[in-house]
């Protein structure tokens, strides 16, 4: 499972549903595999995932960040340890109770569990639609990392 989460209002941190997006138009994704755009909802889906008798094998989260000593663009993976506990503009997957649902996920059952971010350039004060250039430019890339793992995983 590929969950696209950030919101798309919200200039860079729409990544994660641009990557979604941009997986299913252009990448031959395998029956096996849910590639889908969660918007801000990753919360639901990942209760669900965790009280229901059949888990995936894998799920893969894409989201966007913003970390110190990253250059905007930047994909890269990090640990469920490591996404920011809070984003002041982002209300899905930097809350406690999704953090804590990724772990026990993680840790109590066989799911593995990958995270691949992309640095952001800049987050608007106000609503704003797109991906800046820069972020945009690394959506492929982000693709190309989550077909790898699709392909280790079939």
């Amino acid at each position: 499972m590929v969950f696209g989460c950030g919101n798309i209002l919200l200039g860079d941190d729409g990544f994660g549903p641009k990557v979604a997006e941009y997986l299913n138009e252009n990448y031959p994704v395998p029956e096996n595999t849910l590639v889908m755009d969660v918007g801000t909802s990753i919360r639901d889906i990942l209760f669900d995932l965790l009280i229901a008798e059949k888990k995936p094998k894998r799920i893969i989260i894409v989201d966007a960040v913003d970390y110190e000593n990253r250059k905007p663009g930047e994909v890269f993976e990090i640990p469920v340890e490591g996404i920011p506990e809070s984003k002041t503009h982002d209300f899905s997957l930097h809350q406690h109770p999704t953090i804590n649902l990724l772990k026990e996920l993680k840790y109590y059952t066989q799911t593995e569990v990958v995270v691949i971010v992309v640095q952001v350039e800049k987050i608007p004060e106000e609503m704003k639609q797109g991906l800046s250039t820069t972020v945009e430019a690394a959506v492929p890339k982000a693709c190309d990392m989550i077909v790898e793992y699709i392909k280790r995983g079939s």
